[in-house]
């Protein structure tokens, strides 16, 4: 069974160049270039979704673009 795995692109994201975007846990814990894409496997997905749940890290906000 392949891994599953998430990918964010912050080109695809409804919220780039907003307020949300500075407050992303991917901005929050990666320090990212702007147009770079993340990708993390499930055991790293909930980890940060531990790490949210307990108030240590904001939350994702990514929300791809329609379209």
């Amino acid at each position: 069974m392949a891994a599953e795995t998430l990918t964010i692109s912050c080109t695809e994201c409804a919220f780039q160049a907003t307020e949300a975007c500075s407050d992303c846990v991917v901005s929050f814990l990666l320090d990212r270039e702007p147009d770079d894409a993340i990708v993390i496997d499930a055991d790293e997905a909930r980890a940060v979704r531990l790490l949210q749940d307990a108030g240590l890290v904001p939350g994702l906000r990514h929300e791809r673009r329609a379209g």
